[in-house]
């Protein structure tokens, strides 16, 4: 029964270890994570620094728009294609649902960027926006921040169906609009002629180390308390050890050793 018990309290001991190890390892992604956060955080503040350009001098020839220019102010003229724009579904701004709308606009190279025009507040539980600003005719210059195409969500959130989407993608637009867009979209920060006022403005980024610094902490408090467990629960192992050695039976003394018909012929 005593090597049994061994044997559990072998096996338990490991199965503790191994979860301290795990909370350690997470506690450390945590700050892995802590750093990512914080180097994108210095390339979005040099971002936002940055004056204003074209948007091909910022995203090369290839017409990616990758992570190390999120919130980088390009500018951009050309003509809207009205006939090719969706609405984007299931949109939050500031806590409140609504919806964005996304116009492509065709450059004068023939390449076209997706642009956000800006937001519309839901009004009750509608499924779809009541009233849609006018698109604007002819040369529309923009200035806007860029941003890179939304991935994850749900399956084919990127891909327009029936004029409207989840996800702005570039890649995922481009094969059912037609258009050879770059791959990432443009929000309006300012327009000629002027954006239509029913529209509502986008926030800038958040530019802060988020709660990762405290999940780390959290996961290695959770790996010292382990450990203590362990600690704690053995040293109460080995004393109850001890006392069960201590309450052992008793000596057995000479006279209590002698035949029962010796003791009971002894004098008084």
């Amino acid at each position: 029964m005593g090597r049994l018990m061994n044997v559990r309290w072998i096996a338990a001991a490991l199965a503790v270890l191994v979860l301290a190890g795990v909370c350690v390892e997470l506690g450390r992604w945590q700050l892995h994570r802590l750093d990512d956060r914080k180097a994108r955080n210095d390339v979005t503040r040099a971002n936002l620094a940055a004056p204003p350009a074209p948007i091909d001098q910022i995203v090369g020839a290839q017409g990616l728009v990758g992570d190390q220019h999120a919130w980088r102010t390009a500018v951009v003229t050309g003509r809207y294609d009205a006939s090719k724009q969706i609405v984007m579904r299931y949109r939050n701004v500031d806590d409140r649902p609504g919806f964005e709308i996304v116009t492509p606009l065709v450059l004068s190279n023939g390449k076209a960027v997706l642009v956000d025009r800006g937001f519309l507040a839901r009004q009750g539980a509608e499924l779809a926006p009541g009233h849609i600003p006018a698109v604007p005719t002819g040369e529309v210059s923009i200035t806007g921040r860029l941003r890179r195409s939304e991935r994850g969500g749900s399956t084919n959130g990127g891909t327009p169906d029936d004029g409207t989407a989840r996800l702005i993608n570039g890649l995922d637009f481009a094969k059912v609009l037609g258009l050879n867009l770059y791959d990432g979209y443009l929000t309006v920060d300012k327009q000629d002629p002027a954006n239509d006022p029913d529209f509502g403005a986008f926030p800038g980024p958040e530019i802060d180390d988020g709660p990762h610094f405290f999940y780390a902490l959290q996961w290695f408090f959770f790996a010292l308390l382990a450990l203590g467990g362990l600690v704690y629960f053995s040293r109460q192992d080995t004393r109850g050890d001890t006392s069960s050695s201590d309450d052992g039976p008793a000596p057995v003394t000479a006279e209590e050793d002698k035949p029962e018909e010796a003791r009971a012929g002894a004098p008084d």
